[in-house]
């Protein structure tokens, strides 16, 4: 039976993507340890807004953020840059991509950081997740579904 070649591309993008979230999941819990959300780095905070109730899931905005998140965004659209080719396909895979890596790349920081584990993977030890869902934050489910609709409409032909 022959592999079908859009079911081996999608395999392999969300691999690809899972791949990067683990590696910097590494990076931040160096960079951060036990204190998550920037908590104890020598960085600007902006605790409460109501903006940040909105967009940020009531967490607070920090200068390290402020800079990591659209470094993200920028390096998951580098590939438009290297090959100078851009569609809006390819741009709802970046942004499906870029959910994706977030959801991936904070599930893992908790997994492999010493000081959480996926023992302490609850609303009780992760305040700055403050909207729970069954088992996971809200975030998750949120992007999740977001980045599913984005894959199938960058995928569906016609």
């Amino acid at each position: 039976m022959p592999i079908n070649k859009q079911w081996l591309a999608n395999a392999l993008t969300v691999f690809w993507v899972a791949l990067l979230g683990l590696f910097f999941a590494q990076v931040e819990i160096q960079i951060e340890g036990a204190a998550g959300w920037a908590a104890a780095l020598p960085t600007w905070r902006i605790e409460k807004h109501w903006l940040l109730d909105i967009f940020w899931g009531g967490r607070p905005m920090t200068g390290y953020h402020a800079w990591v998140f659209p470094f993200v965004a920028l390096f998951f659209h580098f590939p438009f840059f290297f090959m100078q080719q851009w569609s809006l396909r390819l741009e709802l895979r970046a942004l499906a991509s870029i959910m994706f890596f977030w959801i991936v790349e904070d599930y893992l920081w908790f997994v492999l950081n010493p000081a959480y584990g996926i023992h302490h993977f609850s609303p009780a030890y992760i305040p700055w997740h403050k909207n729970w869902f069954w088992f996971a934050p809200v975030d998750y489910w949120t992007f999740l579904f977001g980045a599913g609709l984005l894959f199938y409409f960058s995928f569906k032909r016609g």
